[in-house]
């Protein structure tokens, strides 16, 4: 089990204020601490995963060295389809709770004319029935870096239950798929990728004090 303290430098911007009720509140003053239960799927192997919070308890980042997904020349037929369930155990402040309120993903993406590329990810607390998703689209031809955010509205955010640790599931995914482009001659990808460092997962944190 890793269990994370402090960032490493790799979180550039944070969101805004924290929230409850539309008025602003001070963030927590102690450290939040993720453990990191389970890291599981084909898009993340053991090893592959790491995890960062920011000093000021407002984001995490989830880096990857091996998420990779393709189609075509030199893919394998599963190839297609990548995805990485984290299973983390946050533990925050006494008197706080907190809800992901924004994501923004980053990676790399070759695809050929014709060629269609999905990044999705959904979210939800262990127990909880309410899951948060979001789904981004790329279309080839396509030769550069990729960077997609989800925003979630104050009145749609998954609060994790006040005085209750339960794990925070975030289960995101990459597809390609070869479309109109013709896989027995060309290769098309997609990545989210950790390899030169810039290249990350940054979960943004919102706050607001239990009764």
């Amino acid at each position: 089990m890793l269990r994370v303290l402090a960032a490493t430098g790799v979180v550039a911007s944070l969101f805004g204020s924290p929230v409850s009720g539309g008025d602003s509140l001070p963030t927590p003053p102690d450290r939040i601490v993720i453990d990191v239960a389970t890291v599981n799927g084909s898009g993340c192997p053991v090893g592959t995963a790491a995890v960062a919070v920011s000093p000021d308890n407002t984001a995490f980042t989830v880096t990857y060295s091996q998420y990779l997904a393709q189609v075509g020349v030199g893919s394998k037929p599963t190839d297609f389809r990548k995805n990485c369930q984290l299973d983390l155990r946050v533990h925050v402040p006494q008197g706080f709770t907190y809800a992901i309120a924004s994501t923004d993903y980053r990676g790399y993406a070759h695809l050929e004319s014709g060629a269609v590329g999905i990044q999705r990810a959904g979210y939800y607390f262990q127990g909880d029935p309410q899951t948060a998703y979001g789904t981004h689209r790329f279309n080839g031809p396509r030769d550069d870096n990729w960077q997609a955010t989800d925003t979630v509205g104050v009145a749609a955010l998954v609060w994790a239950p006040c005085g209750e640790e339960r794990n925070f599931n975030i289960n995101t995914e990459l597809r390609v798929a070869a479309g109109s482009s013709d896989p027995t001659s060309t290769t098309s990808f997609m990545t989210m990728d950790s390899t030169d460092g810039s290249i990350n997962t940054v979960y943004h944190l919102a706050w607001k004090t239990c009764p």
